[in-house]
């Protein structure tokens, strides 16, 4: 799979270019610009409802809200935020890939319209109304996404359609054992979704890290070694699989720990402890550390340890990898995207501080000291929405108007 990074080098639009030009509403031009942008507000607000619900604050809400309140964070969290930040940077990749349009325009704005009701259903219920609306919006975008890919011919690519498909499987699972009152099992459906985000977030990176850090450091030349690149993708899905299905921990640990082992060999072979002075590259570095730390730690989970209970290890992933990822490359690629400097700015480096703070909190905090459990909850909740609610305010503008170099996007 070839990820195909933007022009690097701004380009000032001509000066004879017509004030309209600046005007025009471009928010549904690419994926990237609705989904980045509604996602990221989601993932502020999702986070400001949970925090109030942990407060004891009275809030008004049906289904999920009501009868499982820690099952609407989780769901809301991996299948509301994440799934609207994967779906907008796959409708970018790939037009890239292939050279052709996945959504704009109209279709654009039905597919985040439709991302948009499930969040409200979900929120406001009826329960089945909000699972049969939420549980489409997966699904229609492997099939756009799937429908560019054979139009193009890219095979090798097809396998991003199986995975969204397989994501939206897990969504319809999590509604169907919400619906029958078995939210154990709806909790184990948000597990075996996080595995399927954290492999997208391991083969995104195992492409795009080596490459970004190349073309940042002179001389630098990633080592790659075969066995760990076979092995990372399955090992990845077995150790969060084994999870899900509540297996034996003689076999959950086992598998934690390679998968822990071989993504800390890719740490090394990336030479990531070498990575400074450019924050828009060291987060992407700081983000996977998380992965080999969660899988650790998911491995003394299943081994029954009382310092690290299993939901800081879903923590690790979710705030740390997922989080941490997704911020990386929603302030890369909208830069890219937008025509602008692969630079960062202050305001991106605070974004990007206040995510591996909030990781840092919600995972770290509760090992050292268990009993401020609540405190670390809180301040890990508030960095994360102040990273959104910033990048928000910051991107807001861009992602709603055309690139500055006039190009298409």
């Amino acid at each position: 799979m070839k990820i195909a990074e933007p022009n690097a080098v701004f380009v000032a639009a001509p000066e004879g270019r017509k004030p309209e030009h600046r005007r025009r509403l471009a928010l549904f031009d690419l994926g990237f610009r609705p989904f980045y942008l509604c996602g990221a507000a989601f993932g502020a607000l999702a986070l400001t409802i949970w925090l109030l619900v942990l407060a004891g604050e009275p809030l008004f809400g049906g289904y999920l809200l009501r009868a499982d309140p820690i099952g609407w964070h989780a769901h809301e969290m991996v299948f509301g935020f994440a799934a609207a930040i994967v779906v907008g940077f796959l409708l970018t990749a790939v037009r890239a890939w292939t050279g052709r349009d996945t959504a704009r325009g109209a279709a654009l704005a039905s597919l985040a319209l439709l991302w948009l009701a499930g969040r409200v259903l979900v929120w406001s219920g009826p329960a089945l109304p909000a699972a049969v609306v939420d549980s489409v919006f997966l699904p229609v975008a492997a099939l756009l996404l799937l429908r560019v890919l054979v139009k193009a011919g890219n095979r090798r690519n097809y396998f991003i359609a199986v995975v969204l498909l397989a994501f939206g499987a897990l969504n319809a699972a999590f509604h169907t054992f919400s619906i029958d009152a078995r939210p154990d099992l709806a909790m184990r459906a948000v597990y075996a979704s996080a595995g399927i985000v954290v492999l997208l977030v391991s083969v995104i990176s195992g492409r795009v890290i080596p490459m970004f850090t190349a073309n940042a450091i002179p001389g630098f030349v990633a080592r790659r070694w075969r066995f760990v690149e076979l092995t990372v993708a399955p090992l990845t899905l077995a150790a969060f699989f084994a999870d899900a299905f509540a297996l034996h921990a003689a076999i959950v640990a086992p598998l934690a720990l390679l998968a822990c082992g071989v993504h800390l060999a890719r740490m090394i072979g990336w030479r990531s402890h070498a990575v400074r002075g450019r924050p828009i590259l060291a987060i992407l570095h700081l983000a996977y550390a998380w992965l080999p730390l969660g899988f650790a730690m998911l491995a003394l989970s299943a081994l029954g340890s009382a310092r690290v209970p299993h939901s800081l290890a879903m923590h690790a992933f979710a705030a740390g990898a997922i989080g941490g990822a997704i911020i990386a490359m929603i302030t890369r690629t909208a830069r890219g995207h937008t025509g602008r400097p692969l630079v960062a700015d202050r305001r991106d480096v605070a974004c990007y501080a206040l995510v591996m703070a909030a990781g840092a909190l919600r995972v770290l905090g509760p090992l050292v000291a268990p009993s401020w459990h609540s405190t670390w909850i809180f301040a890990a909740g508030i960095c994360w929405v102040v990273a959104f609610a910033l990048y928000v305010a910051s991107y807001a503008a861009p992602l709603s108007r055309p690139r500055e170099d006039g190009k298409p996007g």
